[in-house]
């Protein structure tokens, strides 16, 4: 038990006396100051105003043209008719809006409508099926523009 005792403490003596070079363990951690953020980003939801009458008309297959009026209420409510020119047809439709998570794309989902708009300065973009403005040579057809 002696012997042990003994190679123990040579051991530890050993550990002690090697290590005698000075380091310094000071380390510097940089920092980086950052702006606390708002609460919420500016999207179209809080930014614009968004609630009014807007219109557009729509290109048509075997009419002149779809003269479709949205009107979004304050409460996110929504009323969308739709006249098809020079044809005895005119629908219409109602519900409540739903805002995307990014606050700048709306979906109106009604009884008969199903519908994803971004939403601008005065004016709506409809969206494709993919959620993408629509492009190419009727876009600009796609576009509803605020009635003030």
């Amino acid at each position: 038990m002696k012997k042990l005792l003994g190679l123990v403490m040579v051991c530890v003596s050993f550990i002690s006396c090697g290590g005698s070079t000075s380091t310094d363990s000071t380390k510097t951690t940089d920092t980086v100051a950052v702006a606390p953020q708002a609460a919420s980003a500016h999207n179209s939801q809080n930014s614009l105003d968004w609630p009014g009458t807007y219109e557009a008309t729509l290109p048509c297959a075997d009419c002149p043209g779809i003269k479709t009026r949205i009107v979004i209420n304050e409460d996110e409510s929504f009323q969308i008719t739709s006249d098809y020119l020079e044809r005895n047809l005119k629908t219409e439709d109602s519900g409540r809006i739903m805002w995307h998570d990014n606050g700048s794309v709306i979906h109106l989902k009604g009884k008969d409508s199903d519908l994803k708009l971004k939403v601008g300065e005065n004016q709506l973009f409809q969206l494709d099926q993919d959620g993408k403005v629509i492009e190419g040579e009727l876009a600009a057809h796609y576009i509803y523009k605020k009635k003030v």
